[in-house]
């Protein structure tokens, strides 16, 4: 096997990222189409079911935050390569977990997944962001939508390993050895230098933390981080519940649910691709608002609706409304080229954390009040960040962010 010596071409490196970025959403989506197989076979409740998602969470929410320093001493591509290998042996360990019907092992396999998730999240970004500037073109809306792609891919699969009755640990496995091969063959391909920093004068001072905590005092990054967060919830709470939902709420086949599961993913597919068309078209304040109506209105009909049809429809209206939350509210928190990157950092931190420790929450909800009526806390959340939609109006001059911060302060 001859090693790749010369830099790679940018063109090469965002095709390399569209693999990539689609590799972690079928590993998730491919566990959510799972998730009624597992506690079916795991033998708990759905407040057991909570803490069991929760591990996902706590491995994230780890990796999202040590990752940083990571990519700066070692680059985006070496932090790639070892987050994505996470993802695989997490995948396996949780499938033999299944397999065993042994909780412990579940939860350990998924804190390594979910440890591999967060890393690879924060990572991908940055090699985005990296070959954006090389190709001089906006690519970061195309990149999560291949996660996206990823994920419908995930849940196809997931429904047709459901539908001939394959082990979870079979399912897994496969799945794992292919991510394995995908990402062995392409991360060589990456450039070596992207994300890392030189430890020098010009470096910012205090920890990637700090810097984050310091953009917290801005007022207009806290309301576009409460935007980030209620929409990110709503995209995270699909991705963890929607199976279920529909198989406790309505009744349907764990079969049917991952398949009303693959219409959330499509929608939000179709949205993050159709996306910068619009926000071109019509900006940022009237698209944010607009998707939360949709979220809203289609929130309202899976809750309340007479039926499983009635629910799928309103299934498609919350996908199509969460689709932009997340990337709207990032592309907003780096309008000012000053401090952008710990903007950006601190607002992609909110979102990914509402993303993953705000579903397992609803687990709780669930095992008292049902998760369909659970998914109300969801619809406030959702509210919120549509009322907050003026906070993404575009700005150019960081003055104005200053003045934010003292008004903050005032």
């Amino acid at each position: 096997m001859t090693s790749v010596k010369s830099k790679p071409h940018p063109g090469t490196v965002r095709n390399i990222l569209f693999l990539l970025f689609a590799l972690p959403g079928l590993s998730f989506a491919s566990w959510v189409s799972r998730t009624p197989d597992v506690r079916d076979t795991l033998q708990v409740s759905t407040a057991g079911m909570g803490m069991i998602i929760f591990a996902i969470a706590a491995g994230s929410l780890f990796g999202l935050l040590t990752s940083g320093s990571i990519v700066a001493r070692k680059g985006a591509r070496f932090v790639i390569l070892i987050s994505s290998l996470l993802i695989v042996v997490g995948f396996v360990v949780a499938g033999i977990g299944t397999s065993l019907a042994s909780v412990p092992v579940v939860i350990i396999g998924l804190i390594i997944f979910g440890g591999g998730y967060g890393t690879a999240e924060v990572a991908l970004n940055v090699e985005g962001s990296a070959a954006e500037k090389a190709l001089n073109r906006t690519l970061l809306p195309a990149l999560h939508g291949f996660f996206s792609v990823g994920t419908l891919v995930g849940a196809a699969l997931g429904a047709a390993a459901v539908a001939i009755h394959l082990q979870v640990m079979v399912h897994f496995t496969i799945l794992a050895l292919i991510m394995a091969a995908a990402v062995l063959y392409s991360w060589r391909y990456l450039p070596e230098e992207s994300g890392k920093e030189p430890a020098g004068a010009g470096a910012p001072k205090g920890s990637a933390i700090q810097q984050q905590l310091k953009m917290w005092t801005e007022r207009r990054t806290l309301l576009i981080g409460i935007i980030v967060l209620g929409m990110a919830f709503a995209e995270g709470s699909a991705n963890d519940w929607l199976p279920l939902t529909m198989v406790d709420g309505y009744g349907v086949s764990s079969l049917t649910g991952s398949f009303i599961y693959g219409l959330f993913v499509a929608a939000m597919t179709l949205g993050r691709f159709t996306g910068g068309w619009v926000l071109d078209r019509y900006g940022r304040v009237p698209v944010l608002s607009g998707c939360a109506v949709a979220a809203i209105l289609g929130l309202s009909l899976v809750i309340w609706g007479p039926n499983d049809v009635v629910a799928s429809i309103g299934v498609v209206l919350w996908g199509l409304g969460a689709s932009l939350g997340f990337p709207v509210g990032l592309s907003a928190a780096g309008d000012d080229p000053q401090g952008a990157a710990a903007r950006v950092g601190a607002v992609a931190t909110t979102g990914y954390i509402a993303f993953l420790v705000g579903p397992p929450a609803l687990g709780f909800l669930g095992e008292h009040f049902g998760l369909l009526h659970a998914l109300i806390a969801v619809l406030i959340g959702i509210g919120i960040a549509g009322s907050l939609s003026r906070a993404a109006k575009p700005v150019q001059l960081h003055q104005t962010l200053h003045q934010d911060e003292r008004g903050l302060h005032s």
